[in-house]
Parts: C-alpha cells; sequence; structure tokens
C-alpha cells in the first residue's frame, strides 16, 4: 500500500472487486467503472480519496478510496483500501429487498421455457 497512484484496472483486481485484470480492464472499457463520475480508460490512476462506482452483481456500489495498491492480498487486506459509502450501502440493501419480494419470473427457469412456463409468463404480462 503505497501513496503512488496507480491504474485503475489493477486497483480494482487488488481491491477484489474482479476476480482477473481482464475482467477489471474489460469493465472499464465497457464503462460500468465510472471514476469521480466520469468514463475513464484502464490506465487511468486512481488517488486517495477518490470516488468510483463499481458494479457488484445485479448491483453497483460508490465507494471511496482509502489506500491504493496494485498487489492483490488477502480479502481484509482488500477491504481496507475502499470504503463504501453510507447512502450507497443503503440503496444497495434497499434493492436487494426490492430483488427479494419481486423474483423475476424467468429466474425459476433454469431452461428453454416449456409450453406451461409460457403460458404462466404470458399471464403474468
Amino acid at each position: 500500500m503505497a501513496d503512488a497512484p496507480v491504474r485503475i484496472d489493477k486497483f480494482l483486481w487488488a481491491a477484489r472487486f474482479f476476480k482477473t485484470r481482464t475482467l477489471a480492464t474489460d469493465a472499464v472499457d465497457g464503462g460500468r467503472v465510472k471514476l469521480n463520475g466520469e468514463r475513464v480508460k484502464p490506465a487511468r490512476a486512481v488517488k486517495v480519496g477518490d470516488m468510483l462506482i463499481v458494479p457488484i452483481g445485479w448491483d453497483e456500489a460508490e465507494v471511496v478510496v482509502k489506500a491504493v495498491s496494485d498487489k492483490r492480498g488477502s480479502a481484509t487486506i482488500a477491504q481496507t483500501l475502499y470504503e463504501e459509502t453510507p447512502d450507497s450501502a443503503s440503496a444497495r440493501a434497499a434493492r436487494a429487498e426490492n430483488r427479494r419480494m419481486a423474483r423475476e419470473p424467468a429466474q425459476d427457469i433454469k431452461a428453454r421455457p416449456t409450453k406451461r412456463d409460457r403460458r404462466q409468463l404470458d399471464k403474468l404480462s
């Protein structure tokens, strides 16, 4: 953990938001990760105090960079690199609760819908 700026793709990989650096690079290139509200390229440097919007599963989290590192360490070390904003945490919890309460009917279908499944889906719409 140094104070020198680190590439955004390396930081996302080191902070364990993505499993590989390639996935982190693809997410940044695709515009799913934003630095201080702007789309950036994977080579953009991240420094302490920057605000990142990072996709996490179905949601996205707004985090503040607390420390930077280009080395991938344990999960406990990775959690010290950033802090999620309270607004973001409460919004993610509310969206998760909404998803839990109003499940998407198609999520239960594992393969191509059968005639019965299609009829049930049509009945809902």
